[in-house]
């Protein structure tokens, strides 16, 4: 039968390893674009978007729903690559519970 003490401290270091993941993910960053770089989103491992840069070629009155589509596929690939990074980060620290 396991140590009911060892696994208590086994738990806590766990706990602080996954604040210290979390705090490191929430500084860290991917990037994506779509319309061939058109538009660019930074967004980071917390899955806070952190900026959204148009270059001001694909700026077009004429053209707005491609320009939202553009915005939304580039937030959409920059979340979900935070979202994967951050998994990875936390299934390495959660690893050792198997």
């Amino acid at each position: 039968m396991p140590d009911f003490s060892q696994l208590m401290k086994q738990a806590a270091r766990m706990e602080q390893d996954m604040k210290r993941v979390q705090a490191e993910l929430s500084t860290r960053t991917v990037e994506a674009s779509s319309g061939g770089g058109a538009v660019k989103v930074t967004a980071r491992c917390d899955g806070t978007v952190a900026a959204i840069k148009i270059d001001p070629a694909a700026v077009s009155a004429g053209d707005v729903a491609m320009l939202e589509d553009l915005v939304l596929s580039a937030v959409s690939q920059a979340i979900n690559s935070a979202r994967d990074l951050a998994a990875a980060r936390s299934e390495e620290h959660t690893s050792e519970l198997q």
